[in-house]
């Protein structure tokens, strides 16, 4: 089974540390290559450009691929399922105008001019807002645009609002919402493989600011402790031979641990430990 991803910008990083705490460790992974190995030997990682991966999974080069939303949605390939959001790479399309301008809200643009590097997202966009401006691809510098006469508009990827600001541009509407995702062609969706790379990713995001809390409790005291342990359906209980105390363990949220392990104390936990997960299948 091969995996598209993205082969470099800021995508590439953090997709190959999520791969790799989910077990997929590359073993030939030199730089430049085209192909990788995992330790699995019926998994291969396919580098691509993030705007080349839909297509390469569409056309049956890669079976499953990591890219944005944005990407998917622009390249429109039809027979792809979105199967997993991998929660990074959070960012935004918008519409946006000129700060001084004349143009405050969508209907202003009937029969103007946007800019845009998505252009098949903005056609999509437009046609569910039933106005119609003249739709202009850029490949680059799309901010630009409107203070060198060649749009009144935008339609442009922003994660913080910063470069919109700096170019005295306002955001008049959100188009879409986009994070990372794995995505699956088809006939792929169900396959035993993906199923297992897709709990993999999984486990390694549910385990995402959760933290394993063990104890020494006191039997006598095991109910309270039980109300007061945010834990992921209830703790789970061991007796300790002969000395009236039980080990308790538990997931919790790592915002709860401190408050919890005050909690836990006060009512005769001793021996408290608290550890990092590294991957958590539900």
């Amino acid at each position: 089974m091969r995996i598209a991803v993205p082969n470099k910008g800021r995508l590439h990083d953090p997709s190959m540390e999520l791969l790799e705490h989910a077990g997929l460790h590359v073993v030939d992974g030199a730089d430049r290559k085209l192909y990788a190995s995992t330790v699995d030997p019926n998994v291969t990682l396919l580098f691509a450009r993030a705007a080349d991966i839909p297509e390469y999974v569409s056309d049956g080069a890669a079976d499953i691929g990591i890219t944005g939303l944005d990407q998917m949605q622009e390249a429109n390939p039809g027979n792809v399922s979105d199967i997993l959001d991998l929660g990074y790479g959070q960012c935004r399309l918008v519409l946006a105008a000129p700060e001084e301008g004349d143009i405050t809200e969508v209907t202003d643009l009937a029969g103007k001019t946007v800019a845009t590097e998505f252009p098949n997202v903005a056609k999509q966009y437009f046609a569910e807002t039933e106005v119609s401006p003249e739709i202009v691809e850029v490949s680059g510098a799309t901010e630009l645009t409107p203070h060198v006469d060649m749009a009144d508009a935008i339609i442009d990827i922003t994660s913080t609002g910063t470069t919109l600001k700096v170019n005295r541009l306002g955001i008049i509407d959100e188009v879409l919402s986009s994070s990372v995702r794995l995505f699956a062609r088809e006939d792929m969706v169900g396959d035993e493989k993906v199923e297992q790379v897709t709990m993999a990713l999984q486990s390694v995001i549910s385990a995402e600011g959760k933290r394993y809390l063990m104890m020494n409790a006191p039997e006598d005291k095991l109910d309270e402790i039980r109300d007061v342990m945010p834990g992921l359906g209830g703790p789970t209980v061991m007796d300790i031979a002969g000395n009236g105390k039980v080990a308790v363990h538990t997931v919790v949220d790592e915002r709860d641990v401190f408050e919890t392990i005050n909690e836990v104390k006060g009512l005769g936990a001793s021996g408290i430990l608290v550890t990092e997960i590294e991957r958590l299948v539900d």
